[in-house]
């Protein structure tokens, strides 16, 4: 078993209350030392992180949870944005598709962009959340 003494920070962009309560819940019984900030658009998200990368770039989260579709701004719109500001021009966020979607044009957009490293589908379990913290861990 590995205690990993450095939090893992979380941010998940998803417009569904229900949804994140579930998936924070789900995050901290498969990770125990995380901090999980959760936005309801990718706007929220957007002047959150350019506020932290502004404020101190160090405490840009590990992990960005992006759901497709939200209102206001939704998950491509969220990565165009992102690009554009340059958030995280050391690459410390590792960001993954989360959606309920299971149109292959999604997923396949999805891989198109070099910002996302995966396409993971709705719902979470703690499996697919260990599984996908696992991938980044080095012991």
């Amino acid at each position: 078993m590995n205690f990993n003494s450095r939090s893992v920070s979380v941010l998940l962009v998803d417009d569904d209350e229900i949804n994140n309560f579930i998936s924070i819940k789900l995050i901290k019984k498969a990770l125990l030392n995380t901090e999980i900030m959760a936005c309801l658009n990718g706007k929220f998200a957007i002047d959150q992180l350019v506020e932290i990368q502004r404020k101190d770039p160090e405490k840009l989260p590990d992990y960005i949870l992006l759901d497709i579709n939200m209102p206001i701004m939704n998950g491509w719109e969220f990565l165009d944005e992102y690009k554009r500001l340059n958030i995280d021009p050391a690459g410390k966020c590792k960001i993954f598709i989360i959606s309920s979607s299971v149109f292959s044009n999604d997923i396949n957009k999805a891989r198109s962009y070099p910002l996302v490293k995966d396409f993971i589908s709705k719902p979470l379990n703690v499996e697919k959340i260990k599984e996908l913290f696992k991938v980044e861990d080095p012991a």
